[in-house]
């Protein structure tokens, strides 16, 4: 079995390298790309070729525009990228018959009430972002190709920019923090995602019933005020000297932290379908985040 990844240096792509390598061989692209192939999902024709070329039998595409607020001045990159482009390698999945795995968004709901969002419930993003990841997926599946669309929140890993390492910077860089505390749902590590996905891929490659949308989260919810507070406690507990102890951190609703784009107040993800569907039992977020959170500070 062939696979091709798009976004392999990203927080989600880089694990998906490691999940992913022991079920065949794997091609790994970053936005430059390599002999003659792209992974810049800028470049629609480039990536039309790219799939054309290696002929995989399974397309995973971990890359994404997800800068939220400038998005809303961005429109035209944010659609090309997280529509125009899934739509691309929807259109050659279809025509190879093979299977494309994709990563989409709590954002494309509009965070109202406070129960979790099922894949059946109607969306309706409040930014741009969310209205593009919204476009991807609609496309993805009015395609026709086999697929499994992934549905995540609140992503970190122990690489890149994230909530989790900007807190524990800051933690150790200032006496004293204010953290939105009305926005609610499930931070998810990116090594989580990239478990699931490899073994929904083996699954659903068997059992074409198992292909379709499913929201990946850990168990559990918070909110980013009681995230953050959890992640100070994680580092007291290794001995980690921090400024900003659980105490110093301030609780403040969304209005008191105006950004260019708004965001949905209630990101909670039901997982029930993806459990069932694959037999799964997910990890209470904490899990996550302390591992992380000791392999950073090892």
């Amino acid at each position: 079995m062939k696979i091709l990844l798009f976004g392999k240096n990203g927080q989600v792509g880089w694990e998906l390298q490691r999940a992913l390598a022991p079920l065949g061989e794997l091609v790994a692209l970053d936005r430059h790309g390599h002999n003659g192939l792209t992974g810049d999902l800028d470049d629609l024709e480039g990536l039309r070729a790219t799939v054309r070329d290696l002929k995989p039998n399974v397309i995973v595409n971990a890359a994404a525009y997800t800068a939220v607020d400038r998005a809303e001045e961005e429109h035209e990159p944010a659609m090309r990228i997280n529509a125009h482009a899934p739509t691309v390698l929807a259109e050659e999945a279809m025509a190879l018959d093979a299977l494309l795995a994709h990563y989409s968004t709590d954002y494309v709901f509009d965070g109202s009430g406070d129960a979790p969002w099922e894949e059946t419930d109607t969306p309706g993003p409040v930014n741009h972002y969310g209205a593009s990841k919204l476009a991807g997926e609609r496309r993805i599946q009015s395609s026709g190709c086999r697929h499994l669309i992934f549905r995540t929140s609140w992503v970190y890993a122990d690489r890149g920019g994230n909530f989790l390492a900007n807190m524990a910077r800051m933690m150790c860089e200032r006496d004293a923090l204010q953290v939105i505390d009305d926005q609610v749902g499930a931070p998810t590590g990116a090594e989580l995602i990239a478990d699931v996905t490899a073994h929904a891929i083996v699954q659903a490659l068997g059992d074409t019933s198992k292909q379709g949308l499913y929201h990946l989260t850990p168990a559990g919810e918070t909110s980013w005020h009681d995230y953050a507070t959890f992640i100070a406690e994680c580092l007291q507990g290794q001995g980690i000297d921090i400024q900003a102890m659980p105490e110093r951190i301030a609780p403040i609703p969304t209005s008191e932290w105006p950004t260019p784009a708004a965001r949905p107040l209630n990101s909670r993800l039901d997982t029930t379908k993806l459990e069932d569907a694959f037999g799964l039992t997910l990890p209470q977020w904490q899990d996550g985040v302390s591992r992380v959170l000791q392999d950073r500070f090892r």
